[in-house]
């Protein structure tokens, strides 16, 4: 059996200054080393100081990822101390709490020394990791791991997804006996407890129901969200979700993002914008003839490549089909006779417009301009003869060979490239015959407007007190299709829980991904959060990110049954009713999500470096993402000029912007010259 994965977490800001300072990851190492039967490996520890968003940033990339780890174990920040933190931090990561595992370290502990009682430990899981909070000191933190280590490794695999039934064969013995254990009576506990035990987080973890395959399903994550049915004066009064960085909110959208779908599709213009799902390879070469490439004569080198005197013109052969028919051979009829089926000789030449095929025997083609006309036919419609004034002439001139362009067989397209509006990529298919392709089919967007307070932007009258004309969902659904995409105007939803649960619903099963504004904050109607958690089963992967504008921007997931009864993940954007923050947050977290269900790689929107045009002031507290005109002067140089007023209701500040300069927080202005990225949502003006 492959050893179990565990994480420390050093949660001291002594040691994130100097870490030599720490003695308590060597001392659970020790533990894992000598107590835990060769079961785990220690794959990663970290150090983060005693700050809320630090513990929990570190802990969701253990977590929540495709490949997590088995065990979290904190240290530190579990007493009573104004710093310690680490319970508050952890505990609302957890979505199930492990009373049991918590119990069992103070009551080891309680047996050396009361003042255990002092401890405040938390233990749970997230997703299919086991979370375990333990004391700052290295002997609280090596004694209570003792305390519970031999029954981690079934924790971890219940947690992990292993079959109940299959780990619960043979009863409490067996498990007391494949974990080392004896019976509760016979059970010591640890020799060397100490009662310096401030810690543990002291909430969700892994119970030990016995579940054998006959329970009803039942959802893995518990809400964090408000109960609406428990009215405002039980909401809570600060938001549950960890503030994560940017970087970290793209993270958790490129992992949860649906897979794109794969659809075949005609070639033709439609193409444009779609991302090949396939190789492509060439059915035939182009040429598939011998073709001249110039308005002339095909012609029979000499030896010597004297090609001076005057000729008969025996054949001639245009760019079109023997016939006229598409089962034609190759080849045009006229004035000489089937040029397909004739051999062109010594001393003959065969006139040939550019793109004919060439006859049979022809090893050049003399261009026109280096020819006079000597004879006609009698009705003087055709040319009789014709000089050639050309010498030194070789094999092969003006000759496009069979495959020369692109040979049979050949990759022309890769698995994971854009068919430009350029038309080269449609124009190379359609050249070798290719009629079908593989393609990712792009998501098909909602998008919803929710509150009491909004009405449509176009309805006649003046508005009443409190009323908000809809900007985000026209301004949303205009920026969707102007990037390609297919959108369904689910039109606006009141503020009340069953209405709105219903139109999720529906959305859910006739698009891809929902885009809602509105209701994301901490008010007593702000829905959207309980509705996805509560009515709908899903899970939001984050609900706050540290940035200006779009603080409560919230992604998440829910399961849907599709058209074979499986159940897929659709995607759930709920952004801030703020027009400007809407928008802003539509094209750096929505968009990418977009880009990756269609197939685009990388998904998010190009970064490029910019010098700021004049001073531009920053936010003190978060770093903001500043609405700007990026144009590109005579010398080659990008600059960026400020689109003006910044605040997020303010969506004249998104009116003519390119692109979303990435502004770090600061007390000081940012001076003018300054080099900042921005990202281009649209294409660079031409500066003066």
């Amino acid at each position: 059996m492959a050893p179990l994965k565990a994480a420390i977490l050093i949660v001291s800001t002594t040691a994130a200054n100097d870490p030599s300072t720490d003695a308590a990851e060597a001392a659970l190492r020790t533990v894992f080393d000598h107590d835990g039967g060769g079961r785990w490996d220690v794959t990663e520890a970290k150090i983060v100081a005693d700050v809320t968003a630090d513990i929990q940033r570190q802990i969701l990339l253990w977590t929540d990822n495709a490949d997590p780890v088995n065990l979290v174990l904190t240290t530190g920040g579990t007493g009573f101390a104004v710093a310690d933190h680490t319970p508050e931090a952890v505990s609302v990561l957890l979505h199930k709490q492990a009373p049991g595992l918590v119990h069992a370290m103070l009551a080891s502990s309680l047996a050396v020394t009361p003042f255990a009682m002092m401890s405040r430990p938390v233990a749970g899981v997230r997703n299919r990791s086991v979370v375990i909070t333990l004391p700052g000191s290295p002997k609280g933190a090596r004694e209570n791991l003792q305390a519970v280590i031999k029954t981690l490794p079934h924790a971890c695999q219940q947690a992990a997804g292993a079959d109940s039934r299959s780990l619960h064969a043979g009863g409490t013995k067996k498990l007391e006996q494949d974990a080392g254990l004896g019976s509760p009576a016979q059970q010591q506990p640890p020799h060397t407890l100490t009662h310096h035990h401030h810690s543990h987080h002291a909430h969700h973890v892994c119970t030990h129901g016995h579940s054998h395959g006959h329970a009803p399903l039942v959802r893995h994550t518990q809400p964090l969200s408000n109960d609406p049915s428990l009215g405002p004066t039980r909401r809570q009064r600060a938001s549950p979700y960890p503030m994560l960085p940017v970087s970290d909110a793209l993270a958790l959208i490129r992992q949860h993002t649906p897979s794109p779908a794969v659809t075949a599709c005609k070639v033709s213009p439609s193409l444009t914008g779609l991302v090949l799902a396939e190789d492509v390879r060439a059915p035939e070469p182009v040429p598939a003839f011998r073709a001249s490439i110039v308005d002339g004569y095909a012609v029979v080198v000499p030896p010597g490549g004297d090609m001076r005197g005057v000729y008969p013109v025996v054949t001639v052969s245009h760019a079109a089909p023997l016939g006229g028919g598409p089962d034609a051979g190759g080849g045009g009829g006229g004035g000489g006779g089937d040029d397909s089926r004739s051999t062109l000789k010594m001393g003959e030449i065969a006139r040939i417009t550019t793109g004919a095929p060439l006859p049979g025997g022809a090893t050049s083609v003399i261009m026109v301009e280096d020819t006079r006309l000597v004879s006609m036919t009698e009705d003087e419609k055709e040319e009789k003869e014709v000089e050639i004034l050309a010498q030194g002439v070789k094999e092969g001139e003006n000759i496009r060979e069979v495959g020369s362009d692109v040979e049979k067989g050949a990759l022309i397209l890769r698995k994971g490239e854009r068919v430009s509006a350029v038309g080269g990529e449609v124009g190379l298919l359609a050249s070798v015959g290719v009629r079908e392709v593989k393609a990712y089919r792009p998501p098909v967007v909602g998008v919803l407007s929710t509150g009491d307070e909004i009405v449509e932007h176009d309805r006649e009258g003046g508005l009443r007190l409190g009323e908000v004309r809809d900007t985000n969902r026209p301004g949303l659904i205009a920026a969707a299709r102007d990037w390609g995409y297919e959108v369904v105007d689910l039109g606006i939803a009141k503020d009340q829980a069953g209405s709105l649960e219903e139109v999720l619903r529906d959305a859910l099963r006739r698009v891809d991904l929902v885009i809602t504004t509105g209701g994301v904050s901490m008010g007593e109607l702000d829905l959207l959060k309980p509705t996805i958690e509560r009515a709908l089963g899903g899970t939001i992967h984050f609900g706050r990110v540290a940035m200006k504008p779009g603080k409560p921007t919230t992604f998440a997931t829910v399961p849907v049954k599709n058209d074979a009864g499986e159940r897929v993940p659709k995607v759930i954007f709920s952004l801030p009713g703020n027009p400007a923050s809407a928008l802003v947050t539509f094209h750096l977290f929505v968009l990418p999500s977009l880009r990756q269900m269609s197939g685009i790689d990388p998904p998010e929107l190009p970064r490029v470096p910019v010098a700021l045009a004049h001073d531009f002031p920053l936010d003190k507290a978060r770093p903001e993402y500043h609405r700007a005109v990026v144009s590109v002067g005579t010398d080659g140089v990008l600059s960026a000029t400020s689109t003006g007023g910044q605040r997020s209701s303010k969506v004249g500040s998104m009116k003519g912007a390119n692109a979303l300069l990435c502004m770090p927080s600061g007390a000081e202005p940012l001076r003018k010259g300054s080099k900042v990225e921005a990202l281009l949502m649209g294409p660079l003006h031409s500066g003066v």
